[in-house]
């Protein structure tokens, strides 16, 4: 039976539409489909309709405990919600075999410790659920909050290569130094792929294929495989002070790290990268406004489980065109 993947990360926003579509198109159980969704649109109701037009995964976003909570159809946050989701989530096991939460580490509302000992919390209490964690990341125009990270000078200009939200986080963490959040990326991380959370997976999901699914993805690139990865950048923000300066802004060389991991995945094809094909301007979102902007700075670090405003305005609003006449940056 052939699978059809759903990749709308809203699919199901017109929900009987998209049902009468699926329902016209072959008899019940002669497809098989995955969707990404959000749990606002995953009722009961809607469950049951999914299970009888053969979905067999689902993929709701959470992104936080803290932030973007209409995902999730709750106005709660912090513990509650993670009490609130837990439930949904074990609800939606019972219709659908394979689910794959989705997280995005390193939001604005985020800050201390909590925000990754929720997640853990919740992974106890839906031990089925696949945890994924997306680093934050600004994808050109694709969202109006990428201006707000551009006027506070918050935007690293990695290469494309790494923008796929697990090699490289390009928005410098409002409430976090690096090595905080890497510390605690690393060891939610292990937690969420150690033996006995891979072990507690195994009977909270229903079918076979995917009991062996979350298996083999935990061990693999995915599990493991981020852990180790995730572990090598927190190495390297004490050992090698090319990336530190990197990843603080201070400047736009590409460390040596990064160059060697591109030709390393591309192999033979990485000679025919163009001049400047590593190389762009994260800030072109902003410079092809019209509007005044101030200048602006990052502080340097916040105090530990505190949230820090997003930038400190140091010119008057009016007073130029900040980024257009930017200084060019330091290499």
């Amino acid at each position: 039976r052939p699978i059809i993947g759903w990749h709308d990360p809203n699919f199901g926003v017109r929900f009987d539409d998209y049902m009468e579509a699926v329902e016209a198109a072959a008899p019940a159980g002669r497809m098989r489909h995955i969707a990404e969704s959000s749990l606002s649109l995953l009722s009961e109701p809607h469950l049951k309709r999914l299970q009888q037009n053969g979905f067999k995964a689902i993929l709701p976003g959470i992104e936080s405990w803290f932030d973007l909570g209409n995902k999730s159809k709750t106005r709660n946050t912090g513990m509650e919600k993670v009490r609130q989701v837990a439930d949904h989530v074990n609800m939606i096991l019972r219709y659908i075999p394979y689910i794959q939460t989705n997280f995005v580490v390193g939001m604005d509302g985020d800050a201390g410790p909590e925000p990754f000992e929720l997640t853990k919390r919740f992974l106890d209490l839906a031990p089925g659920a696949f945890p994924a964690y997306s680093l934050l990341s600004a994808f050109g125009r694709a969202a109006p909050m990428n201006l707000d990270y551009q006027r506070a000078g918050r935007l690293l200009p990695f290469p494309f290569h790494f923008l796929n939200n697990n090699h490289a986080m390009n928005v410098k963490p409002l409430n976090y130094g690096w090595v905080e959040f890497y510390d605690r990326l690393v060891d939610l991380s292990r937690y969420s792929f150690s033996w006995r959370a891979i072990a507690r997976r195994i009977p909270a999901t229903p079918t076979m294929i995917p009991k062996w699914m979350n298996v083999v993805r935990a061990v693999s690139s995915e599990g493991f495989g981020r852990i180790k990865y995730h572990t090598t950048i927190r190495q390297l923000l004490d050992s090698d002070k090319s990336v530190r300066a990197y990843m603080e802004g201070e400047t736009t060389v590409l460390p040596e790290f990064y160059h060697n991991r591109i030709r390393n995945e591309l192999g033979s094809l990485s000679q025919w990268l163009p001049e400047g094909a590593l190389d762009h301007d994260p800030n072109a979102y902003l410079k092809s406004t019209t509007e005044a902007v101030p200048l602006v700075h990052m502080a340097s670090k916040p105090a530990a489980g505190t949230r820090r405003p997003a930038a400190v305005a140091s010119g008057p609003v009016a007073a130029t065109l900040a980024v257009a006449h930017a200084p060019p940056p330091v290499n």
